[in-house]
């Protein structure tokens, strides 16, 4: 039996690189009509959480960073 390297990172066939299913067919123009998604692989909803999440950390951080500089500037006197 022929074995197939596997490029998708997320398929439900895949087993340490090399697709496990019984049966595969290949579009030239599309890739891999087997391909199936792993129930656990990430979804576009997860990626929307996460870039929610890091614009929240990038939001604070920017507060903290005025705060910092507020308190560093030297006050002048002549």
């Amino acid at each position: 039996m022929p074995r197939i390297k596997c490029h998708y990172l997320d398929c439900a066939f895949l087993d340490e690189g090399i697709c496990s299913a019984g049966m595969v067919e290949l579009d030239p123009d599309t890739g891999c009509k087997t391909y199936s998604a792993n129930a656990g692989s990430a979804t576009e909803d997860d990626w929307d959480t996460e870039d929610d999440e890091l614009d929240e950390w990038e939001e604070l951080g920017e507060d903290e960073d005025e705060e910092i500089w507020e308190e560093d500037e030297p006050e002048e006197t002549y």
